[in-house]
C-alpha cells in the first residue's frame, strides 16, 4: 500500500483526524476510507430519494420550477 490511504483518509473525513488515526497501517486507513465514501454516497442517494418523493407533494406543473430552485 501507499502512503495515499491515509491522506484518501484525511479527504474522507474532511477535518484533521484525532491523532489516533496515525497508528492505524495504510490497508486500515484504505479499508475505513472505502467505508466512510460508501456511507457518504448512501446518505446522499437516500437525500435525493426523500427530495424526489416530496416533490410528488408539489403540484404536477410546479415541480419543474421547484426542483430548479431547489437543485441549482
Amino acid at each position: 500500500m501507499s502512503d495515499a490511504a491515509p491522506a484518501r483518509l484525511d479527504q474522507e473525513l474532511g477535518a484533521q483526524p484525532p491523532a489516533s488515526f496515525r497508528e492505524l497501517t495504510n490497508e486500515q486507513s484504505a479499508v475505513l476510507a472505502d467505508a466512510l465514501r460508501r456511507e457518504h454516497d448512501s446518505r446522499a442517494a437516500g437525500l435525493n430519494e426523500a427530495a424526489e418523493e416530496a416533490l410528488k407533494l408539489v403540484p404536477a406543473l410546479a415541480r419543474g420550477p421547484v426542483r430548479r430552485i431547489l437543485f441549482r
